[in-house]
């Protein structure tokens, strides 16, 4: 099928809740054309079902991005449909219970790594072999990493190592798609409020191994920083942004 350049195609994995969904729904305020996926079908209609109301347009297609076959299904029906890819934003993943290492299961370990940072090779592999075909070439990818990607929280062993690992990919892809025009971006995000973090305003263990509540943004933060870097020509990276709540800790000890 032949590229309809006049569209500018995104994919956005985890689309249905939390920081996925306000970023699918911001692509979609600045013309995109949206592919949505996640495991579970009904969010993701919940999200089609609001742009088609605003009369954008939205594709949902669930798939589960730690299964080559189901990536694999998922990005032929994307090219199927459209022919080329503009933006991925590889934002699925999930954490592990806070646990001492040694309480913690291999098979919660497993289930970190697979999605965090199989799904995002997947994914990533994925779009780049179709970013290479497509005419004209090249495309986005942005990843989402975490500030653990830098610093880890106490008993927070498979999340952290996922995105420091995630962090090796943006670069190794950053560096491997010069070739064919794709870039790589990370956006490194700290205490952005959606479901999933709420539980955080209660108080989170700190390093002394206190709890503390700990200051959160608001997740459209999030969406508008990945929509200025799904903005930009190819001729220009963000290779890494952080976006945090101002006064969370982070910089410096304690």
């Amino acid at each position: 099928m032949a590229s309809d350049t006049s569209k500018r195609i995104a994919l956005v994995t985890g689309a249905g809740t939390g920081i996925g969904r306000a970023v699918a729904l911001g692509l979609l305020q600045d013309g995109f054309h949206v592919v949505l996926t996640g495991r579970r079908p009904e969010p993701l209609a919940e999200v089609a079902a609001i742009a088609e109301a605003a009369g954008q347009n939205a594709l949902a297609i669930p798939a589960d991005v730690r299964d080559e076959h189901s990536v694999q299904a998922l990005f032929d029906e994307i090219e199927k449909r459209y022919g080329r890819l503009d933006v991925l934003f590889n934002n699925a993943g999930v954490n592990a219970p806070a646990v001492p290492m040694d309480e913690l299961s291999v098979a919660q370990w497993r289930d970190v790594i697979d999605t965090n940072v199989t799904g995002v090779f997947l994914c990533a592999r994925a779009a780049f072999g179709l970013m290479r075909r497509q005419t004209p070439q090249g495309g986005r990818i942005i990843n989402n990493g975490s500030i653990s990607a830098h610093a880890p929280r106490p008993f927070s062993s498979p999340y952290t190592a996922s995105k420091h690992a995630v962090l090796g990919l943006t670069k190794t892809i950053a560096l491997d798609g010069r070739d064919h025009n794709i870039v790589c971006s990370q956006i490194d995000i700290g205490n952005a409020l959606t479901e999933l973090s709420a539980r955080m305003t209660k108080g989170v263990r700190q390093a002394n191994g206190m709890l503390a509540t700990e200051p959160m943004m608001d997740v459209q933060h999030v969406a508008q920083a990945v929509r200025y870097m799904a903005s930009l020509p190819l001729s220009t990276n963000v290779l890494n942004m952080t976006v945090m709540a101002s006064q969370m800790p982070f910089v410096g000890r304690g």
